[in-house]
């Protein structure tokens, strides 16, 4: 186990992705639970990456989400519809990991869906070179569907009540922005979806496909600038 500085992680991190070795593009899964900060940690490695010279690819689950009707044909608070109706885990197989894996042509997609417009999208496909690196962050990432996809996996870890916590915040702090004030029905409804339909997904992930157990390098993400990595065999993965 290691704790550090945030830079420090992230080196730690850019160092990890260096040392696989692939003739094909290499694949990082960032998996974790809403809010624990899985976004802000693709983005910042993907600054360091650029800076040593090499090709990132910087994709997101949420473009590739089916739907608003079918997300939520279960209900809007449901856990099981939340963890098995949300993506298109075919399309994101189709369009991106399995053209960048070692039988792939490197011609590939980053999304498939606008979650503005509820609506498809087919962006242009690009071809990228042998050594690019993607950078993919998301929820249910290390599922057994998705689980040989991936090159390297890093899971990140923050206790479900803290990612409660920054999601309120994430909400005030998005209301500032507009010049608005979050009120008390928003910041419940915020909460309410936490806790009756994204962490009760996470239990079910974490109960069916134990994905930290399956994680390269785990991420302890509760303390942002002071984080606790720690990094497995890559056999164990």
């Amino acid at each position: 186990m290691h704790q550090g500085t945030r830079d420090e992680l992230i080196s730690r991190l850019a160092e990890a992705i260096s040392s696989v070795k692939s003739a094909h593009p290499l694949r990082v899964a960032i998996d974790g639970p809403p809010a624990c900060g899985k976004t802000t940690l693709a983005d910042e490695l993907g600054v360091v990456l650029r800076a040593q010279g090499r090709d990132v690819i910087r994709a997101s689950v949420d473009d590739f989400l089916f739907p608003r009707a079918q997300r939520y044909r279960r209900g809007q608070y449901s856990a099981e519809g939340c963890y098995f109706d949300a993506h298109d885990r075919a399309a994101l197989c189709r369009v991106l990991l399995d053209p960048l894996g070692p039988d792939g042509d490197r011609r590939f997609q980053h999304a498939v869906y606008d979650r503005d417009t509820d609506t498809p999208s087919s962006p242009p496909a690009a071809t990228t070179p042998a050594d690019s690196v993607l950078l993919f962050d998301g929820v249910f990432l290390l599922r057994p569907e998705l689980i040989d996809r991936w090159d390297l996996r890093i899971f990140v870890s923050v206790p479900f009540e803290r990612t409660v916590e920054r999601a309120r915040d994430r909400g005030v702090a998005l209301a500032e922005s507009t010049a608005e004030t979050a009120e008390p029905a928003e910041t419940a409804e915020i909460e309410r979806t936490w806790r009756n339909r994204y962490i009760p997904s996470q239990h079910l992930y974490f109960a069916t496909a134990r994905p930290a157990d399956h994680a390269d390098i785990v991420v302890y993400n509760d303390r942002l600038q002071r984080p606790t990595w720690e990094v497995r065999p890559r056999s164990s993965a």
